[in-house]
């Protein structure tokens, strides 16, 4: 049998990489889940915040219910992997983030649990669009998810290039940051650039603004508290001989708690308007929370540490990984049911699997894939004990 599940959980795999869409356009992704769920037995219920998804497996008279989330949306990148049997066959779209291994993953475990039956109670197998925008858990809440489909505790996993393949890896509290947007525009005064005292520079202004935002987490933000802010975009309306009129500067901040969120927002703030003042140019400053930050709760975590155990060998499992600035939409699924996120590897930097995520060469570990049904099968099995 083990061939053969490991076969399915790869053509799964391989089908749903060739056929990749982007966030709320996973039309034909969820209703290729939604046939592989229903040729399991089980009711589908579809477009839940647009293309979501949710199917419910009971087995026994237990009361309690357990949620397993993987997400379904895919890059606006280019494959570049011609040589890949399984690549995107969609110009300009790939499974750059491993989505399409979540799915298959859930999808495994799914086919584990309907096989076995080997719980008492409920799950929830629950696929999420819009992971990259960071838009589609709120719409999936916002549509009833867990009012409609209740849970008791809600779990997912990412896989993670860099990680050995098959280590699975957590920690209690916060693991990934919020991430939140800003867009800093600048307006001053085009002039000819051999004549700039007739104008206001706003690109003069502009770096003066990046530089000066690097100051907000080296002296405002307490050392012993995560934050970052990057500046990302610097995009000019000027020529080679003219000073611009306008300027605009795009990024994001990453960080842990609303109070950070909060101190990040206002000395940026006060900081681009002080210096567009002081050099004669107009500023408008934007703020913007897209994830929140996914924070593990306690009890749920030393559940998945024991799973993990269970799969891979005590070994393979680390229960304190180091929390990192990446963002993740299962953050804000967290701040409503307990749960816990983990990290799978993917593989180490030197091994198949390595290549980092949102990269044009990437592709999921096939290898992995069985360790995450069976880590999720796990989850369900502690959880809901017969």
């Amino acid at each position: 049998m083990s061939d053969t599940f490991e076969q399915r959980l790869k053509d799964w795999r391989h089908a749903f990489h060739r056929h990749p869409e982007t966030g709320f356009e996973e039309v034909d992704t969820s209703e290729r889940v939604a046939g592989i769920l229903q040729g399991m037995g089980l009711q589908v219920h579809r477009g839940i915040g647009g293309t979501g998804l949710v199917a419910s497996l009971s087995v026994g008279e237990g009361r309690g219910v357990i949620g397993l989330r993987a997400d379904m949306d895919a890059l606006n990148i280019h494959e570049q992997a011609p040589q890949r049997e399984h690549a995107s066959r969609i110009a300009g779209k790939m499974h750059a983030c491993g989505h399409d291994g979540h799915m298959a993953m859930i999808l495994g475990a799914a086919d584990l649990l309907c096989r076995q039956r080997d719980f008492n109670g409920t799950v929830r197998f629950i696929f999420q669009p819009a992971e990259e925008h960071g838009r589609g858990a709120k719409a999936m809440m916002a549509d009833g998810l867990f009012q409609r489909f209740p849970v008791d505790a809600l779990y997912g996993a990412h896989n993670m290039p860099g990680m050995p393949a098959g280590h699975i890896a957590t920690r209690a509290g916060g693991i990934m940051a919020s991430e939140d947007n800003f867009v800093i525009r600048i307006q001053g005064r085009g002039t000819h650039a051999a004549r700039p005292h007739m104008g206001i520079d706003p690109l003069l202004t502009g770096a003066q603004i990046v530089v000066a935002l690097q100051t907000v987490v080296a002296r405002n933000v307490d050392p012993g508290l995560s934050a970052v802010v990057s500046c990302t975009e610097f995009v000019t309306d000027g020529i080679r001989n003219a000073i611009p009129t306008n300027v605009t500067i795009k990024g994001d901040t990453r960080s842990y708690s609303p109070v950070v969120q909060a101190l990040l927002e206002t000395r940026m703030r006060e900081i681009c308007m002080g210096i567009c003042a002081a050099n004669g140019a107009r500023c408008e400053f934007e703020y913007s929370h897209e994830f929140a930050p996914t924070v593990n709760w306690a009890e749920n975590t030393a559940l998945a540490v024991a799973a993990a155990r269970a799969v891979v060998g005590e070994a393979a499992v680390d229960a304190e990984v180091a929390p990192m600035m990446i963002s993740e939409d299962f953050g804000a699924f967290l701040q409503q049911v307990p749960g816990n996120f983990v990290f799978i590897g993917n593989g180490a930097e030197d091994e198949a699997g390595g290549t980092p995520l949102h990269n044009a060469c990437y592709d999921f570990n096939d290898g992995i894939l069985a360790t995450g049904a069976r880590y999720f099968a796990e989850v369900v099995r502690r959880s809901l004990p017969i």
